[in-house]
């Protein structure tokens, strides 16, 4: 993100910028746009004035769109969301004060599958599920779209596992990346996977 933000004059003209991208036929106020992209408001004014003047976006009435027919809208999904959506150390970092996190895994935006049920698995035991949502709602902000995500703690991630849980292995099954992996979890995940 530092080096797009850079090459794009700001990181909070990432934000938005994905956050139009990956919600193309979405429309959002720009109340809407401070919210989702946990940018300043009066830099989301600038961007937005920015963006309009370019033809990124179309103004419906209090309502801004993704124009489709911007000029290099290809290019730009490339650039923006092809490329490495976030670093593993910062996904990682986001959750070292959640609680003993056990098992941190990602999939769908996270490695450009849209063909999956959740985009982050945690498990883990005494986890502060405030700090998790805060944790998710800062992530989805740099990546522009509202992430799906499960929470289990360890022994009800253990059962559902031996149960062979529709969600669980939908997610083991398909493609999917780990990023943190207690040993305690290692050998049993990957027996059941």
């Amino acid at each position: 993100m530092e080096i797009l933000g850079k090459i794009l004059g700001s990181p909070a003209r990432v934000k938005i910028m994905r956050l139009f991208l990956l919600n193309s036929k979405n429309g959002f106020s720009r109340k809407d746009i401070i919210k989702r992209s946990r940018v300043n408001p009066s830099v989301v004014s600038r961007e937005i004035k920015l963006l309009a003047s370019i033809d990124f976006i179309k103004r419906h009435k209090t309502t801004w769109f993704f124009n489709s027919l911007f000029k290099y809208a290809g290019e730009l999904d490339r650039l923006l969301i092809s490329s490495d959506t976030l670093d593993i150390k910062t996904i990682a970092d986001s959750f070292k004060k959640v609680g003993r996190v056990k098992l941190l895994l990602v999939s769908g935006v996270f490695i450009k599958n849209k063909d999956t049920r959740v985009d982050l698995l945690i498990v883990g035991d005494r986890m502060k599920r405030s700090k998790i949502e805060e944790e998710v709602r800062k992530l989805e902000a740099e990546i522009g779209t509202e992430l799906v995500y499960a929470v289990f703690d360890t022994k009800e991630f253990i059962y559902r596992l031996d149960m062979y849980d529709k969600l669980i292995r939908d997610i083991l099954d398909f493609p999917h990346k780990v990023i943190f992996q207690a040993k305690e979890l290692s050998t049993r995940v990957l027996k059941k996977a």
